[in-house]
């Protein structure tokens, strides 16, 4: 980085799991460095959703430096996650059709219900109870998650990266697993980890949707999907704790799959 800058800047780590992001100081003036960002990181901070990017440098070796603007501010606490602001913005996202027209002319497929499944098809060998549960869930009802309209969805909403300012202003960070894909990838996560059972219809209602069965049984199927992927992710990593919590997870969204079925 500092054959980028110059040595008059004093580059930092800026942490997270990748080790390609800085913070870059000098002189009161500061900079968030990110080495090979989502490509799309223009439109973003265009649209106001990340931090106002300020240059982007191609390096000799082909990677893509680019430089944001360092806020002061902070992550959202879990429960801020259900504030008026989270839903907003996450509307304002998945709505976009700057984001959706970028992605799509960058490449970007949409990810449909069956590669997802497909993916995680090696999984049906060697696992628990739950995870053969889930895994033939997720084929019973793949009709009713099929054909639905695609949107930018940034698939890793944890309250870690929403960032709120110190002026007031909420951005939604790392977007470096953003995909095309059934809004109900993010909401799903959202729903179950942050919102009470009993206002998801009211958080919706913000967000700008109705509470439907159908848009009920797609929450379901892809909180369940993205919980077998990340118990697949930590395990093929060695991680035998994480994948665990997954595991309880998992049996937890079938117990309450099973109390709302009830109802």
């Amino acid at each position: 980085m500092e054959q980028i800058l110059g040595k008059e800047w004093k580059i930092t780590p800026a942490g997270g799991t990748t080790g390609e992001a800085y913070f870059a100081q000098r002189e009161g003036k500061r900079l968030f460095l990110k080495r090979n960002s989502s490509p799309f990181l223009a439109v973003l901070s265009a649209e106001g959703i990340v931090p106002k990017l300020v240059w982007t440098k191609r390096m000799e070796n082909g990677d893509v430096i680019t430089a944001q603007k360092w806020l002061e501010g902070r992550e959202l606490t879990p429960d801020e996650m259900k504030h008026d602001r989270v839903a907003l913005l996450l509307s304002k996202i998945h709505h976009s059709t700057e984001l959706l027209d970028l992605l799509m002319r960058l490449g970007k497929q949409p990810l449909e219900p069956e590669d997802i499944l497909a993916d995680l098809k090696p999984m049906a060998s060697g696992n628990g109870f739950y995870v053969h549960k889930a895994l033939n869930f997720l084929k019973e009802m793949l009709h009713d998650v099929r054909d639905q309209a695609k949107v930018v969805c940034h698939c890793d909403v944890n309250h870690n990266n929403w960032l709120l300012a110190n002026n007031g202003q909420l951005y939604l960070i790392d977007w470096d697993h953003a995909v095309v894909a059934d809004p109900a990838i993010d909401l799903g996560m959202l729903l179950h980890w942050y919102i009470p059972e009993q206002e998801w219809g009211s958080w919706l209602q913000r967000y700008g949707i109705e509470l439907t069965d159908s848009l009920m049984k797609r929450i379901h199927w892809y909180v369940i999907a993205q919980s077998l992927s990340f118990i697949k992710w930590h395990t093929e990593r060695g991680d035998i704790q994480e994948s665990d919590r997954w595991q309880s997870f998992l049996e937890s969204l079938f117990d309450q799959i099973a109390s709302i079925n009830n109802h």
